[in-house]
């Protein structure tokens, strides 16, 4: 559950934004990501969210039933324009994004749209921080996570962090923190902890790298939201891997060294691996290491959920590292 809009990618890779010369159009938003990533690892999602009654919404949609995503609850929104993401390529670290969001149709997304989902019928439900922001969809992403949590759904919060969605710095953390007693697994950089747990109020919220003075404090911290909903963590460490955290033990999970392309999907193309893994039945350490192979394996790639992963591939590139 959450956002979905048209992104388009420049494909001059290496140029300056201003020199593109052409972009490549396909749909992303982190939990459309990752919608995309699990059924491209053979499972069936279905997307809560919406689109404007554009051209843009009807693309967006045409690009989600060909990748095999269940579209029958993403809304038309009258009067709204679907949201649009521009991005520039220039690796290995400068990948500038803008986000045309003043009023996205995904904001909309109607709580009753949530209320009447079966949610006894799956076994995970992902919502992105993001949704928490702002617009009814704020609403109905509370409310499925407290639907899918009584439903004994496993609930997944990816901490999405997109800071001008949010009208004040503190009102992320009040957000994730609310939201914390029905989310089983949290999802998170060591940048997006920090704006959720430890953001200075007089200063913008935003994905300033934490200093080396105050990563012992924010890892005691994110512990101790294990005291208030989630049974795991997931602390993601970018080319290190990933760790995993419980009330009874820390275990690291090394990444895959590969040269880098583009990094924006990395997270969701993990999100959507871990998913896949768990329903699977995998253990935490393996289901992060396949996550770990699904992030590797999009920053070498151009675009985003273009760039997914299926299975094959995943287990071909572990493999890979393995012989």
């Amino acid at each position: 559950l959450g956002r979905a809009n048209l992104d388009l990618f420049s494909q001059d890779i290496g140029a300056d934004f201003e020199d593109a010369t052409g972009f490549d159009a396909m749909v992303g938003g982190s939990p459309t990501n990752i919608s995309i990533g699990v059924a491209r690892l053979g499972l069936s999602p279905t997307l809560l969210s919406a689109v404007g009654d554009d051209r843009t919404g009807g693309f967006v949609l045409r690009y989600l039933h060909d990748e095999g995503v269940d579209t029958s609850r993403v809304q038309r929104i009258p009067g709204k324009l679907t949201s649009l993401a521009l991005l520039g390529v220039k690796p290995p670290s400068d990948f500038p994004l803008s986000f045309y969001r003043e009023d996205p149709a995904d904001i909309y997304l109607d709580p009753e749209v949530v209320r009447s989902f079966d949610f006894g019928a799956v076994r995970s439900a992902q919502i992105s921080g993001n949704a928490l922001s702002r617009g009814p969809c704020a609403e109905a992403a509370r409310l499925a996570l407290t639907l899918a949590r009584s439903a004994g759904v496993t609930t997944y919060v990816d901490l999405d962090l997109r800071p001008t969605e949010w009208t004040e710095a503190s009102a992320y953390g009040v957000a994730i923190l609310d939201a914390v007693p029905d989310i089983d697994v949290l999802i998170g950089t060591e940048e997006e902890f920090y704006a959720a747990l430890m953001q200075p109020v007089d200063q913008p919220l935003s994905h300033a790298s934490v200093a080396e003075a105050v990563q012992a404090e924010l890892v005691s911290r994110i512990k101790d939201l294990l005291d208030e909903g989630p049974s795991v963590i997931i602390l993601k460490r970018g080319a290190a891997g990933a760790s995993i955290l419980t009330k009874d033990a820390t275990s690291d999970v090394a990444g895959f060294p590969v040269e880098v392309l583009n990094t924006v999907g990395a997270g969701d193309s993990f999100a959507a691996g871990l998913i896949r893994s768990r329903v699977e039945g995998l253990s935490w350490e393996s289901s992060v290491r396949f996550a770990n192979a699904c992030g590797a394996i999009v920053v070498t790639r151009h675009g985003c959920s273009s760039a997914l992963p299926t299975v094959d591939e995943v287990q071909q590139f572990i493999e890979g590292y393995a012989s």
